[in-house]
């Protein structure tokens, strides 16, 4: 099934914007069959990644998915909201591919470079894993906050009465509270120029981390802490969940800090799972995400998966927020989407 891309639409609005930007967002869902459905071994190596292997232990159980081969995988829901959020004047991208397959199940304008918020604090976590993996960062160090100017637009540490934390803990927040304080100091120890060197390592060259958090941006700062493209960003977090991004090690220890991750008011909000507590879900959902969150901005990358399938995801809403109607429509088009998510897993 094709349908008109919203970013096709949007573009027609914004003056200046690439002329080669308007994919159609395609629904491949329906060409997703056997090949596409999430094995149960490989869901299992995504568990034992989440559960132990940062911790040097080993899953020993596999779990048989089941299949429901006539059950509707159309991401019909999803298509419509997000043509109505670029009707409305916003821009948007979107990737959803099957964890197993590899196939595009969803796309509309991925391969634009839009800003992402938070989300661009993930080479950065990756950096900080990898040195940590090779010895060369002590994960107990202690970092003061003071090392780096005062920041107090998202996150819990500046908050906090302790003024210094270990390097673990600081990842902990970046990744569980999008804590801008904790992301500053990490990236104030390893360096930017060592993030950029990694995200060219791994082979991304539409997802860059180009500044680091600040409450106001002036004229001569960087315009936004993250860039990326939705389908470097399916790409990025199907290789964390299967091993394949630096090491297995790094991959894991990745999946884990981001498995932490509480803002599931986006395409989590429709997996009713706990904020507070989600890297056990009774029902067998795994979920592992980043959102990213600006003025005007809304990102969300992850991967989900469920008895049936597991997929990649992301989606960049870049809207005016003018009103609270404006700010709502772009949510409901994350809702939407995982709800299609959710039926195309389980």
């Amino acid at each position: 099934m094709t349908t008109a891309s919203p970013g096709r639409r949007s573009s027609a609005r914004r003056q200046g914007h690439d002329a080669g930007a308007g994919e159609n967002i395609e629904d491949g869902a329906s060409r997703v069959d056997s090949a596409g459905r999430a094995s149960s071994t490989r869901r299992g190596e995504v568990r034992a990644q989440l559960r132990g292997e940062a911790r040097g232990e080993r899953a020993s159980t596999r779990r048989s998915p089941r299949r429901s081969p006539g059950r509707s995988r159309s991401f019909a829901t999803a298509l419509a909201a997000l043509d109505a959020v670029a009707a409305a004047g916003a821009q948007v991208s979107v990737c959803v591919t099957d964890l197993d397959s590899g196939e595009t199940v969803l796309a509309g304008d991925a391969h634009l470079v839009l800003p992402v918020a938070g989300i661009g604090v993930v080479p950065l976590l990756i950096e900080v894993a990898a040195q940590i993996d090779a010895g060369t960062l002590e994960p107990l160090q202690i970092i003061e906050r003071s090392s780096v100017a005062p920041v107090t637009v998202g996150g819990l540490w500046h908050r906090l009465a302790a003024p210094a934390l270990p390097v673990r803990d600081l990842a902990v927040l970046a990744a569980a509270a999008s804590d801008a304080a904790a992301a500053n100091a990490l990236l104030e120890r390893v360096g930017l120029e060592t993030v950029r060197a990694r995200v060219e390592e791994i082979g991304l060259v539409k997802t860059a981390l180009i500044d680091g958090f600040r409450d106001e941006r002036g004229p001569d700062d960087a315009p936004h802490v993250g860039l990326a493209s939705t389908g470097e960003l399916v790409t990025l977090f199907a290789g964390l969940v299967n091993a394949q991004v630096v090491s297995p090690a790094v991959s894991a220890q990745v999946s884990e800090w981001l498995s932490l991750n509480q803002d599931l008011a986006l395409v989590a909000a429709s997996t009713a799972l706990d904020p507070f507590a989600h890297d056990d879900d009774r029902h067998g959902l795994l979920f592992v995400n980043k959102t990213g969150r600006g003025d005007g901005i809304r990102a969300e990358a992850g991967v989900i998966a469920g008895p049936r399938a597991g997929a990649a995801y992301a989606l960049i809403v870049c809207f005016d927020d003018l009103s609270v109607a404006h700010r709502l429509r772009a949510h409901e088009a994350f809702r939407a989407l995982g709800l299609d998510l959710m039926e195309y897993v389980y």
